[in-house]
């Protein structure tokens, strides 16, 4: 395929998305701050450029994976910037977990320059990106997102458009404020279960055959969790922020919302025994450092 699609962010998430496209047949270029997230990428068919702006000038499709809305905002908005170097008719997509008041903001002052932004924030983790089967919620324009779907496809294997721009920042703002609190109703079955006799596999066997199911009984703790693997990708301070996000999105509403709220100063009070770079399945070993823990 000849679209050129630049990539800004090759980390776990950005560096497997830009693969599975180039992978795909799409010319997939990358630009990221750490030679070594360059260095991996270019093994994996994605050609490295150390200059941001000349990606910005070269690219006809453009995907952030960047940590925060302030990133974002300053790739976009700042010197040196899409703003700056951003021709007519790019297409910006932007997969950061981000608040949609910034994805409305950048998606407004771009549409001036006929540059179109796209708030298509993923789930699905590293392995989902780089196996391109992760999830999208989207905010856009409906000619915008044709444009951009042959990429939108070649990444992601679901897709939902959920509104215009920021759209799709509230959905996945509200998506991972249920994961966070499903971990932790989850670690509270599970250990009250595992003392009155009932083995925690059994427990999920069940659960899953039943209506407390969820992503945490479904796919977390088998796969992260009840092993002490607790290496999914995705680290305890992204989702601090992302309950965060949640938090202060509930608040900006005037919204009383008092199990979000909850789930919101549970994650911010586990910084005192779990660090930001350890996994967020982790969450666990406040219920029950016995039955989750390492065992170290």
């Amino acid at each position: 395929m000849s679209l050129k699609v630049g990539v800004i962010g090759l980390g776990n998430m950005g560096g497997g998305m830009a693969a599975t496209l180039a992978g795909k047949g799409f010319d997939v270029s990358g630009f990221d701050l750490s030679q070594a997230a360059l260095n991996q990428a270019q093994s994996k068919g994605v050609k490295p450029v150390t200059d941001r702006n000349q990606l910005i000038k070269q690219s006809e499709v453009l995907i952030l994976s960047l940590p925060k809305a302030e990133h974002v905002e300053a790739v976009c908005l700042g010197k040196g910037g899409i703003v700056e170097f951003g021709s007519a008719g790019l297409i910006v997509i932007d997969t950061t977990t981000s608040t949609p008041e910034a994805s409305r903001t950048v998606a407004a002052a771009l549409r001036k320059l006929d540059i179109a932004f796209i708030d298509a924030p993923v789930s699905g983790g590293p392995r989902g990106a780089a196996t391109g089967t992760m999830s999208m919620v989207i905010g856009a324009e409906d000619d915008d997102l044709v444009r951009a779907m042959p990429v939108l496809e070649g990444m992601s294997a679901v897709r939902v458009h959920v509104g215009k721009s920021g759209a799709g920042n509230v959905a996945k703002i509200a998506n991972n404020m249920l994961c966070a609190a499903h971990l932790i109703t989850t670690a509270e079955a599970v250990a009250m279960a595992a003392k009155a006799g009932v083995a925690p596999e059994k427990l999920l066997e069940g659960l899953n055959a039943g209506s407390g199911r969820s992503a945490a009984s479904q796919a977390m703790f088998p796969a992260w969790v009840l092993n002490k693997a607790y290496d999914s990708g995705f680290t305890m301070g992204l989702m601090r922020k992302d309950v965060g996000l949640a938090r202060d999105l509930a608040l900006s509403l005037d919204l009383d919302l008092p199990l979000s709220r909850m789930v919101a100063q549970l994650w911010q009070a586990s910084s005192e025994t779990l660090p930001d770079n350890e996994d967020f399945c982790a969450i666990v070993q406040r219920t029950d450092s016995k039955l989750y823990g390492r065992g170290e």
